[in-house]
């Protein structure tokens, strides 16, 4: 055991992150001014009096279990002490003289009362004893104060779920000083373990909990230590057909006691009722089970509904109300929308009369309520469906992680409040991801704070799929869940620092984080299971990408490259981390880093293989086999994590094909039969087609000074034999990263220019001749080195025909008060994005924008007149029905265009451009405006409506080629 002492310092509440602990040097258990959790000569002893709930037993237990994983001594939990040390434990209002005793040492408890789940931790030293105080408003309060603890001492939460073994320390211990004070801002937090089918399901059934063959108590007792580690007090249970009903087993709610978890259940699951499981077991006490149609079989699900609610008043639940179909399908009835609302309408008068009659209450306000209105629900909702006030709304995304509406000011007003219902994980349209985690911290954080900011602070729940594929976003929900304030747009990248440190120590965070940060926004830019461009329902076949093989440098190479990178920065690191945390590694970042890396470049492999192919490169050949080796790589990985880590306790666990959807499987590749000759051709940049000496005049598109571009020339091999070629420019200020080769596959020659070579003001030509098989290919060059007016920082030109902004690369702003645009950390698709803040703002006046929040990019422009503005903004809706998504453009200070992000037509999820907006995480409106005049420009955006996420903004003057991410930035260098 090495000999160190955890000293933790002063807790300071910042806006930022906690520093669990910090490693300092040996020094003596009786230095002063500091209280002893655990040293060779004295172990604290913790006091908890024998009536507090269960579940404070519980955390006591696990932090008296974790000061023993840390040091190999396990502290004693007594109702009375005379040790120095003590940590005494307990709830305000339970025990009088345990309160008596916090105010005669100077706690003030008061500042406690009426408070959610908060609690104090406060070390106060007493002549020669130094106690310890964790004291709850609440129970919960007390277990929270318990765990953060815990995470202190260097124990992650995630420690069993993703084994995490701390580091052995000798001797652990607090400023005598400490003191800290905290609590929930929103009051349900919880997760939704959905679509268990190929992870959580079949692990629990046959290698964690094979007694009971399902998800049952063992299981969830590990689930719900997990949420009170995280400070979570909420779930909706597994409810797919593949898992049995929560209630099946008595277990299951003794151990949601036992961590004191709230039980609610989905949109489709009112009053605690699992209807895939439960309505077709269940059988009425009269007659025979009708239809699940409350029209016309009101009486039986009304008595349906009464058994569970009968059966679960004493625990701690959330009652869902409304109605579905069975499993996640439209509520059966009625023949119009109205007659619908109506349905619904009685729907909640019966059930809010079971809760007023099983309870004996009055009214049921004071029972917790929520109301989804989930997909098709949302427009009964919107036709005037009279929810109880006291419901909550819970606000649902759009499956993709754009929520759908929130609270109006009327709305928020409302008794019961609101939450929303968001997911990281789901199966369905316009395609599942369910396999690993890329919903990036910024676009959970840009969601929930609109959700917090217009008063949905009642109930947070996450889909999290099987939790193991999820944890970073889980926990980062979570988190934020328990203080959203906590968070702002410009610190979201400090979130993969603090995540990383908790998990891994600050020796490897940063390193961790960087590759957690650059992981994320590559599979925000596209899922790793939206790799295939296809789609479910009907499910289709895989379809090329739409990633350029031949525009802004090659867009397929590119994302290929930087999973490479991605990759290999894993393994580095996997390398350097001592062996206690290298399982844990590979659960939460390698396999994930691993799984989408392959999973790109299968796909990509095929593609260029398909496309090479065609043109009789005999690389396509070798891109087949690459495209192979990254199709085994996943399912070697993935055997390695369900048979290899930690010695196989996660048999089961992940599935490299859930569902079995086309883009798992292993595509079409092109194949080559190489000529029985020396053979080969050419490609430029910008060609889809090797270049045809007869009818083909080539070219590279334009050089420019301002943006300092390379192009690239593909030499390819369409022989058995190696090709030599050799390249000859006729100027000397024409770069080539080779000039002669022999290649038996495909060289790839960069163009670039040294410019000191070349005049101010001058525009000049030159040609590539690329020689092979005694031919030659002349390649035509342009370069240009204007003597513009670009001073200045971020100033954008024009080159070949468009102008490309990413949209934080701004020249100038403008604020109104506390409203303006501000930036948002790693929301781009390749960097950062804008976003108008607060969401709470009223929309300004078209008519008059004079006073608006702006940005201004400056652009100096070769081309006058009519030109395409392209906005790539994310793909959210607005905040409610009072706002749309719009803002204003305008070039040099002349009228304003509006510009709305919304979609035409309204929100379905089988609405075509929305599938498309989703799948590629932006919409693109556009604007026609006139350019007047060449020379340098102003383009304004101003904004109208808060909501607006602004990624890039490109100004087509007739030279935008296809690509995915649209062209490279043209700003100076």
């Amino acid at each position: 055991m090495k000999n160190l002492t955890v000293h933790l310092q002063q807790l300071k509440w910042t806006l930022l992150f906690l520093i669990p602990f910090v490693s300092g040097s040996c020094s003596s258990t009786n230095e002063k001014g500091t209280f002893v959790i655990s040293s060779p000569q004295n172990t604290a002893e913790i006091v908890v009096q024998s009536n507090e709930k269960e579940f404070v037993h519980t955390a006591v237990d696990l932090f008296a279990n974790d000061v023993l994983m840390v040091t190999d001594r396990k502290p004693e939990i007594k109702t009375s002490s005379d040790s120095p040390y003590q940590i005494k434990i307990g709830t305000i209002g339970l025990n009088p003289d345990f309160d008596r005793e916090c105010v005669a040492s100077g706690i003030d408890i008061e500042s406690l009362k009426g408070k959610w789940e908060a609690y104090i931790i406060k070390a106060i030293q007493k002549d020669s004893k130094h106690i310890l105080y964790v004291i709850g408003s609440q129970p919960r309060g007390t277990a929270y104060g318990l765990m953060e603890l815990s995470q202190r001492i260097g124990v992650s939460p995630w420690y069993w779920w993703d084994d995490i073994h701390p580091q052995k320390q000798e001797t652990l211990i607090f400023p005598d000083d400490l003191s800290l004070q905290d609590g929930p801002k929103v009051q349900f937090r919880g997760i939704f373990i959905n679509d268990e089918d190929w992870g959580l399901q079949p692990w629990a059934a046959k290698t964690f909990e094979p007694e009971t063959g399902d998800i049952g108590p063992k299981t969830y007792a590990k689930v719900f230590e997990l949420l009170l580690r995280l400070k979570a007090n909420a779930i909706w249970p597994a409810m797919h057909p593949c898992t049995r009903a929560f209630f099946t087993y008595p277990g299951d709610i003794k151990m949601a006691d036992k961590y004191g978890i709230f039980i609610g259940s989905s949109h489709a699951e009112p009053m605690l009722r699992n209807n895939v499981d439960e309505w077709h077991r269940w059988e009425p006490a009269e007659g025979k089970r009708e239809d699940w149609n409350f029209d016309t079989n009101p009486a039986q699900l009304k008595e349906y509904w009464r058994e569970r609610v009968d059966s679960t008043l004493n625990h701690d639940v959330i009652y869902t109300i409304g109605m579905r179909g069975v499993h996640d399908s439209g509520m059966p009835g009625g023949k119009t929308l109205e007659d619908k609302v109506q349905i619904l309408d009685r729907v909640f008068d019966a059930q809010r009369k079971i809760l007023q009659e099983e309870s004996g209450r009055q009214d049921a306000s004071q029972i917790p309520q929520i109301f989804c209105p989930y997909k098709e629900v949302l427009k009964l909702y919107r036709m005037g469906a009279k929810v109880p006030d006291y419901a909550a709304i819970m606000w649902a995304d759009d499956n993709n992680g754009y929520i759908r509406q929130l609270s109006d000011s009327a709305e928020r007003q409302r008794s019961g409040g609101a939450g929303v219902y968001y997911h990281i994980s789901y199966w369905g349209r316009p395609h599942d991801y369910l396999w690993i985690e890329s919903t990036p911290a910024s676009l959970i954080w840009e969601e929930m704070h609109k959700a917090y900011k217009t008063n949905a602070k009642r109930v947070w729940i996450v889909n999290v799929g099987d939790i193991k594929a999820n944890e970073i976003g889980m926990n980062f929900f979570l988190n934020t869940a328990w203080n959203p304030d906590q968070y702002s747009s410009d610190n979201l990248g400090s979130w993969y620092n603090y995540f990383a440190e908790i998990q891994f120590g600050a020796a490897y965070a940063d390193e961790i984080a960087d590759l957690l940060k650059q992981y994320f926004q590559l599979g925000f830019s596209r899922k790793p299971e939206h790799m295939g461009w296809s789609k479910v329902y009907p499910n289709t076949t895989i379809q090329d990408p739409a990633l350029s093989l031949v525009n802004d440098g090659d867009e397929v190479q590119q994302r290929i490259d930087a999973y490479d990178k991605l990759e290999k920065q894993a393994e580095a690191i996997y390398q350097k981390l001592p062996d206690r945390l290298k399982d844990a590694f590979f659960e939460l970042v390698a396999y994930k880093v691993i799984g989408a890396s392959n999973m790109n470049k299968k796909l990509l492999y095929a593609y260029k293989s398909r496309e090479y192919a065609k043109q009789g490169r005999v690389i396509a050949n070798q891109y087949a086999d690459e495209a192979k080796q990254a199709f085994e790589m996943i399912k070697a990985e993935t055997e390695r994590y369900n048979e290899q880590i930690a010695s196989g306790k996660w048999n089961h666990i992940i599935s490299w094909q859930p569902r079995k959807l086309p883009v798992f499987d292993m595509p079409e590749t092109g194949h080559v039969d190489p000529q029985q000759k020396m053979a080969g051709g050419v490609v430029p940049e910008g060609d889809s087609e090797p270049m045809n000496l007869n009818t083909t005049t080539a070219s590279l598109p334009v050089f420019n000074k301002y943006t300092d571009r390379r192009y690239f020339v593909d030499v390819f091999n369409a022989g058995c034999e190696p090709l030599n070629w050799k390249a000859v420019v006729d100027q000397p200020w024409v770069k080539l990263s080779e000039k002669s080769g022999q290649t038996a596959t495909q060289n790839r020659i960069w163009v670039s220019m040294d410019w000191d070579k070349i005049s101010t003001n001058d525009t000049v030509q030159a040609t590539v001749s690329v020689e092979l098989n005694g031919q030659t290919y002349p390649i035509q060059i342009k370069a240009i080195k204007p003597d513009w007016p670009v001073t200045g920082k971020n100033q954008f030109v024009e080159d070949n025909g468009v102008i490309s902004i990413e949209a934080e690369h701004f020249s100038e702003e403008s604020r109104r008060g506390n409203i303006s645009w501000k930036l948002i950390q790693g929301l781009g698709r390749t960097g950062d994005a804008m976003g108008t803040f607060p969401v709470t703002a009223p929309p300004f006046n078209t008519d008059d924008l004079s006073g608006a929040p702006s940005l201004s990019y400056d652009f100096y422009s070769t081309t006058s007149g009519d030109a395409t503005l392209l906005f790539y903004c994310l793909p959210s809706q607005p905040i409610d029905a009072d706002y749309q998504l719009r803002f204003a453009v305008s070039v040099d200070g002349e009228k304003p265009v509006i510009v709305n992000a919304i979609l035409e037509e309204t929100m379905d999820e089988n609405n075509p451009e929305w599938q498309k907006n989703v799948l590629r995480a932006v919409t693109v409106p556009e604007c026609q405006m006139d350019i007047p005049g060449t020379g340098k420009h102003k383009l304004k955006i101003t904004m109208i409506d808060p909501g607006v996420v602004l990624d890039k903004i490109v100004i087509d003057q007739g030279g935008l080629k296809s690509s995915y991410f649209g062209p490279e930035e043209t700003k100076t260098n």
